[in-house]
């Protein structure tokens, strides 16, 4: 073994823009990008890119930069993903629903360069940038590309543009075809910077490497059953966990991308029937906003459209009317820290006899860890020891593997302890099959404590999912002056089912569920969410704590 060497020949760092050079050759005339009357073939990608880095290079970006871009599906953050890493730069997606608050401190925190930014939210990025003065050099502030879009709402002012300079495809098209591609001498070094969805005045920036989106990329691709020439249809964010890593996996597989700037249900069928759509991804409530859209907007399905959920697992009354509608769905699991889906629950061909409820049970389980992952367990977070394979323990889910974070950004207590004893601390509560899946009982925060009695708000979400007149819901605890919190639940009705009270919501839990696991407090009205579709509990919380403790004689009476 004295003679085995590592030299160029036989190890070159692990990179997702790889694919795109690849994809260039074999897919070269193929659809790579499709959005509205806009279409670009792979080959076209990679110029439009290579003239991205350029002008980025050109700009003065260089390694270790942080580009930030504020933009929604649409082809130029799709580029972006692949441009900002060719010019050795850090691409920084950014929630497209921030104030101009919550921008200027992710700007501040990430040290963004440069920021693309869709005419839609030019204000937003305008104010932000606006606050960051106060407290930054002006020579420090981040520059401006504009993105113009006729699909946007709002044009923006053409006096902000000739003020600003810098607008996209102008820009794009003052890079050089023969710039050199910056390729990464460390496989480690950063691609992304990611915040989680639960920003607050403490930003978690979450690092991804070369390495890791090479590595997950693959890995959704087969989780995702995607096999060459697919057509994705953009309805998860690009800047949620770089689209779950598929903006760089359909480049592997030569796919199409679809875009979409607005998920809508009379969008998602007309795309779908277009362009034969064979794959998308969303949380729940996209699901939910697909088999309750209108008739007239409903359009058959061209082929199975297989399905990728994430966030909390659909309730089986919406897993049963997608299958109807044509659609394969698949329940994922994981976090901004482990770039997207991190598990999966595969399903073994012996589960096809069971019946429709066992099947879904089985289908809302997060499953085993992907091949990217080196794995995943529910541990006992102050002993490190597994919790016994019996479907009932309640431990903290713990992940490990070449796809979880580098670390978090500018905090390196924060990065040590979510890696304490050699695993990723998730935060999240679950248990272990006998067969090995993980099933996610709650978050941490989540879990309601009434009476010395663990309750899963999860487990009374899909009770209350299974209601014909719901159409949303969430439960949090709600303090209790002799149970210390019981579960309160916040209920979004179908239109037309007004009728439905609160009462009638607790008697069908309490059908299915423990008295104790019933909800004692119902409060109807829309759900508030993030971009991404996770329902907001901490605002819920809020709401539930303000109602003030609920009285034990009083609730006794329900």
């Amino acid at each position: 073994m004295e003679e085995v060497i590592r030299c160029p020949a036989n190890y070159v760092p692990l990179s997702p823009i790889s694919f795109l050079r690849r994809s260039s050759v074999v897919y070269r005339d193929r659809p790579s990008i499709v959005y509205g009357d806009v279409q670009y073939t792979w080959g076209e990608t990679l110029q439009r890119c290579t003239k991205l880095a350029s002008a980025l290079s050109q700009l003065g970006i260089s390694r270790g930069n942080v580009v930030a871009a504020l933009l929604p599906n649409v082809p130029a953050i799709y580029e972006l993903h692949f441009g900002v890493p060719m010019s050795s730069g850090i691409l920084c997606t950014l929630n497209v629903r921030h104030d101009a608050a919550m921008v200027s401190v992710l700007l501040k925190h990430s040290g963004a360069k440069l920021i693309f930014v869709d005419e839609q939210f030019f204000e937003i990025a305008s104010n932000a940038i606006q606050i960051l003065s106060k407290n930054t050099a002006a020579k420090n502030l981040p520059q401006i590309v504009l993105v113009l879009d006729k699909q946007a709402v709002g044009a923006v002012n053409q006096t902000h543009l000739s003020r600003n300079k810098l607008e996209y495809e102008s820009f794009l098209m003052s890079g050089k075809l023969d710039f050199e591609v910056y390729s990464p001498k460390d496989e480690l070094e950063p691609i992304s910077l990611n915040y989680t969805s639960g920003t607050t005045s403490r930003p978690k920036g979450v690092v991804y490497s070369h390495r890791g989106a090479y590595l997950n990329s693959l890995a959704a691709v087969l989780l995702n059953e995607m096999h060459s020439l697919p057509v994705y249809l953009w309805t998860v964010p690009m800047f949620h966990c770089n689209g779950w890593c598929l903006t760089w996996g359909v480049a592997a597989q030569g796919g199409t991308n679809v875009c979409l700037r607005n998920v809508t249900a009379k969008g998602i069928f007309s795309n779908i029937a277009e362009h034969k759509v064979t794959h998308m991804g969303g949380a729940p409530t996209v699901l939910t906003m697909i088999i309750n859209c209108p008739a007239n907007d409903k359009k058959p399905l061209p082929g199975k459209v297989a399905v990728m959920t994430g966030a909390a697992p659909p309730p089986p009354e919406v897993l049963f009317k997608m299958e109807d509608l044509g659609f394969s769905v698949t329940h994922s699991y994981g976090l901004t820290e482990t770039y997207g889906p991190g598990t999966v629950c595969v399903w073994k061909p012996e589960w096809d006899a069971l019946p429709p409820n066992e099947r879904a049970k089985l289908k809302s389980r997060q499953g085993v860890h992907h091949i990217g992952l080196e794995g995943v367990d529910v541990k006992d977070p102050k002993t490190m020891k597994s919790v016994p394979a019996d479907g009932k323990t309640i431990g903290e889910v713990m992940l490990r593997g070449n796809t979880v974070m580098t670390g978090y950004l500018n905090d390196v207590q924060e990065t040590q302890e979510s890696f304490k004893g050699g695993w990723f601390h998730s935060g999240d509560l679950g248990v272990m099959h006998s067969d090995g899946y993980i099933q996610l009982k709650d978050r941490s925060k989540d879990i309601i404590i009434s009476g010395g009695e663990n309750i899963s708000t999860i487990e009374v979400e899909s009770v209350i999912f299974s209601h014909p007149a719901v159409l949303d819901a969430a439960v949090v605890g709600r303090p209790d002056d002799h149970w210390g919190e019981t579960p309160c639940a916040f209920v979004q009705l179908k239109d037309g089912h007004d009728q439905v009270s609160a009462a009638e919501i607790i008697g069908f839990c309490r059908d299915s569920l423990p008295h104790y696991m019933a909800p004692r407090t119902v409060v109807f009205g829309d759900l508030p969410k993030t971009s991404t579709g996770k329902t907001q509990k901490f605002v819920l919380r809020e709401k539930a704590k303000a109602m003030g403790s609920l009285s034990h004689k009083n609730a006794s009476k329900l």
